[in-house]
């Protein structure tokens, strides 16, 4: 295994398509033993091979070793910072790609409106099999998608059973819905929004540049996960509440058990490649280092340009702050040998 991620050979890493989709720890800590991952907390010790994992999501309580992170990013598996149940996400770390063709592609579509619409189109046109949406507006398409799901709950009431008085949500706040089906639509969207999070970054493009959502950093994840709702989040939660299954670890291992059997994974990748590139198109292989110039392009990276110029005036100084602990078993400065004898006491009066 390669000792650091950016010298890393593509050859070298388990195929995205290949990983399991996610593992989520709560109230654990991470270190590293060789080439896995260890889990432990009071109740077990898990070893999970890094490089088998599409993405590692940790929950609150969870503390990870600075080895840990490093193999992580060594294997190519995402790290993704989250909330209780993996109910929202707060940061992410980097994914096993090493070029930036797709991103360059991503952002030059979404940056055309002409495009933009296109791309669009295509992705409603994934929710629309066999029609005709060419031509079709934004606006038209949102109210032909509102229509959709509309007609998806009240089937999937009615083949279940389940009460639906409509959906109610509020960002970061499983619990604000009420009912216990709200919850579990919340708790399953939010695990999908992990894996398409960790596709998007595995192959190189960006999470928060997205066609029909905007404004958000992770507006191309939630582009990619209205993709599969329909076919996955929205049937397991009714199904878990007519089983009497109401907690968000059961929608969590529910969407689980359905990526590995349906190998949605997979399926994601190629979606979203097909969405962003042309047809022909691949943009796996990895980027030389190098330089933009506004006269050739490009230039080799890794090279001093400099000509001996004095760059303080520029504000490029060595001037920076670093927060850098004691040695192990090191004596602090300032530290003083605790006093022989105990402070004296005074007799208590009468």
């Amino acid at each position: 295994m390669p000792d650091i991620w950016w010298k890393a050979d593509p050859q070298d890493l388990h195929r995205l398509v290949d990983r399991v989709s996610s593992v989520y720890v709560e109230r654990s800590h991470l270190d590293r033993d060789e080439n896995a991952v260890v889990i432990i907390n009071k109740r077990q010790t898990v070893r999970v091979p890094a490089a088998m994992v599409a993405v590692m999501l940790l929950g609150p309580g969870t503390r990870v070793t600075h080895g840990a992170i490093r193999l992580l990013a060594d294997s190519g598996t995402a790290v993704c910072w989250v909330g209780e149940q993996g109910v929202r996400m707060y940061a992410a770390g980097l994914g096993p790609s090493r070029g930036a063709g797709l991103l360059h592609r991503q952002a030059w579509l979404v940056t055309r409106p002409k495009e933009r619409l296109s791309v669009a189109r295509a992705m409603y046109g994934m929710r629309f099999p066999g029609e005709d949406v060419s031509a079709l507006t934004m606006q038209q398409l949102r109210g032909r998608e509102g229509t959709r799901i509309k007609k998806l709950y009240r089937a999937q009431a009615d083949r279940t059973g389940v009460a639906w008085n409509g959906r109610v949500y509020k960002a970061g706040d499983a619990c604000a819905a009420g009912d216990d089906l709200n919850r579990l639509l919340s708790a399953a969207n939010a695990a999908l929004y992990g894996i398409c999070h960790a596709v998007i970054i595995g192959l190189g493009a960006s999470p928060g540049l997205g066609f029909v959502h905007t404004g958000k950093a992770t507006s191309f994840v939630l582009d990619i996960a209205d993709l599969y709702k329909a076919e996955y989040t929205i049937p397991l939660a009714f199904d878990l509440a007519a089983q009497g299954l109401t907690e968000e670890r059961d929608a969590r291992l529910g969407l689980r058990d359905l990526i590995a059997r349906d190998k949605l994974l997979g399926r994601i990748v190629t979606d979203v490649k097909t969405l962003l590139s042309p047809e022909g198109t691949d943009f796996d292989a990895p980027e030389a280092n190098s330089l933009w110039d506004e006269s050739v392009g490009a230039v080799p990276g890794g090279t001093n340009y400099a000509s001996h110029a004095d760059l303080s005036a520029h504000g490029m100084t060595d001037n920076h702050i670093a927060v850098i602990g004691p040695e192990p078993h090191e004596t602090e400065p300032h530290e003083t040998e605790p006093h022989e004898t105990e402070p004296h006491e005074t007799e208590p009066t009468s």
